[in-house]
C-alpha cells in the first residue's frame, strides 16, 4: 500500500486545519478582487482570464514559498505567456496552430527567462481562445487584465501572508532562524521526515528528495577544504565534521619554513575532540584538514562566510 501510495504521489504528511483554511481564504479574497477586476475591464471574456489566476492563487497561498510562485515568476511569467499569446493569436490565423504555439513558446520562454509559472501556460492559451472579447484588446490584453490582475493577487498575497510569520511572502521574508552551532548530531531519514511533518505549510519537496540533497551537500563538505592562502596566525579554524570528531584549532604560530621547505602551522586545540593539546603540522597538510575559518559566537562557534582572506 505504500508503495501504491508513493506511485500516485499521494501526500502522507497534513498541515493544520489552520493552515488549510487560511489558504483558502486567502485565494478567495484575492480571486473575489481578480474577478471584478477582470470584469471590469473584459466583461463576458473574464471567466477564461480569472482561470489563469485561480492557479495562481493556488500557487500563491497554498505554496508561498515555493519556487513558481515568487514574485518575478508570477509576473514576468504571466508577462511574457501574454505576450506570445497575442502575438499568436494576432498572426496566426489557424487557431489550432495558434493555441499550441502560444503554450509551447510561452513555456520555451518562461524556462529561457527563469520565470516558469505554470498559470503563464493558461495566460497564453486564453489569449488565443478567450473569444472576441479577449481579441478586440489586442496587446492592451497584457497589461489589462493580465499585469493588473496579477499585480492585484501579488499585493493580496504579500499583505494576507505577512500577519502569519510561517507563511510570509515572498519567501524572502520568510527567514527560518539558524544555529551557528558547529557540534551537531548527524541527520538521518527519520529526522528529516519529522522535520518536514512539522512545517505547518505545504513544501513542494518530499523526504527522499531532501535525503538526496542532504547526502550531496555532505559529500561537498567533505570533499571541500581550506586554501593555504586563508591561514593566518591567531585565527580559528573547524573540520567541519560532527559529534566526537568536531575540533576547533588555533593558529598561534605560522613559520616560515620547516625542515623539509614547507610553512610549519603549530596549532592549539580549543574546542572538541582532544581539546587543550597542542601539534604541528605542514600548511598544506593544516590546510587540507581546515574547512573553514569561525569565530566564537557566545559558548558556540560561528562560520565566517566568506572565509577570511
Amino acid at each position: 500500500m505504500s508503495r501504491f501510495f508513493d506511485l500516485l504521489g499521494i501526500e502522507r504528511r497534513h498541515p493544520t486545519w489552520r493552515e488549510r483554511l487560511l489558504s483558502g481564504l486567502g485565494g478567495a479574497v484575492a480571486i473575489a478582487l481578480i474577478l471584478w477586476v477582470s470584469r471590469a475591464v473584459v466583461g463576458d471574456g473574464a471567466g477564461l482570464i480569472v482561470a489563469s489566476m485561480g492557479a495562481s492563487a493556488v500557487l500563491l497561498f497554498a505554496v508561498p514559498h515555493g519556487p513558481l510562485s515568487q514574485p518575478w515568476q508570477l509576473l514576468a511569467g504571466h508577462l511574457v505567456s501574454a505576450l506570445i499569446g497575442v502575438a499568436c493569436a494576432r498572426g496566426i490565423a489557424d487557431p489550432l496552430l495558434a493555441a499550441t504555439l502560444a503554450v509551447g513558446l510561452a513555456i520555451f520562454a518562461m524556462r529561457l527567462l527563469g520565470c516558469v509559472h505554470p498559470p503563464g501556460g493558461a495566460t497564453a492559451l486564453s489569449a488565443v481562445v478567450g473569444g472576441p472579447a479577449v481579441a478586440a484588446l489586442g496587446f492592451q490584453y497584457v497589461l489589462t487584465p493580465v499585469l493588473l490582475n496579477a499585480l492585484v493577487i501579488l499585493i493580496v498575497a504579500v499583505a494576507f501572508n505577512y500577519p502569519f510569520a510561517w507563511r510570509r511572502y515572498p519567501a524572502a521574508l520568510h527567514q527560518q532562524s539558524s544555529r551557528p552551532v558547529e557540534a551537531a548530531a548527524p541527520v538521518n531519514h527519520a529526522d528529516l521526515v519529522y522535520a518536514l511533518s512539522e512545517m505547518d505549510t505545504f513544501v513542494d519537496i518530499d523526504e527522499q528528495d531532501l535525503q538526496r540533497i542532504y547526502d550531496v551537500a555532505v559529500q561537498h563538505a567533505e570533499s571541500a577544504h581550506l586554501p593555504p592562502e586563508l591561514v593566518h596566525e591567531h585565527r580559528y579554524y573547524s573540520n567541519g565534521r560532527y559529534g566526537a570528531d568536531w575540533q576547533v584549532r588555533e593558529v598561534t604560530r605560522l613559520a616560515a619554513s620547516g625542515a623539509d621547505g614547507q610553512p610549519v602551522v603549530t596549532f592549539r586545540v580549543v574546542a572538541g575532540q582532544s581539546r587543550n593539546q597542542s601539534g604541528r603540522a605542514s600548511l598544506l597538510e593544516f590546510a587540507r584538514w581546515a574547512k573553514y575559518p569561525v569565530q566564537r559566537a557566545g559558548n558556540t562557534w560561528q562560520r565566517l562566510t566568506p572565509p577570511v582572506a
